[in-house]
């Protein structure tokens, strides 16, 4: 089976808890691509997640998306590396690239 791609552009958001000191970024997929991702990538694994093969800019990473109760959509963890990487900040726009990977 072919890997599939998607391609959006996403705003950087930080996530932050009372119970947790650390902050964690991510982007958000849009709801078409959530939901073709949700019907290509087969069985979900723990949590609803779904791996892929992540890229923004030059920097190139695997990872998992995860689904948003509340937006119905998946997120995408961007970690602090990739973030430096590519000097990206809260808010900020970014060209996300993933491909549904089987490892």
């Amino acid at each position: 089976m072919e890997a599939e791609s998607y391609e959006f552009e996403a705003e950087l958001w930080q996530w932050q808890s009372d119970s947790a000191p650390a902050s964690w970024y991510f982007v958000t997929m849009p709801e078409d691509a959530s939901a073709d991702l949700r019907m290509e990538a087969g069985p979900p694994r723990g949590f609803g997640s779904v791996r892929v093969e992540a890229r923004i800019g030059a920097t190139a990473w695997r990872t998992s998306v995860f689904p948003q109760k509340e937006s119905g959509c998946f997120v995408l963890p961007v970690k602090k590396a990739v973030r430096l990487a590519e000097g990206l900040e809260d808010g900020e726009p970014c060209l996300v690239t993933l491909r549904t990977s089987a490892e």
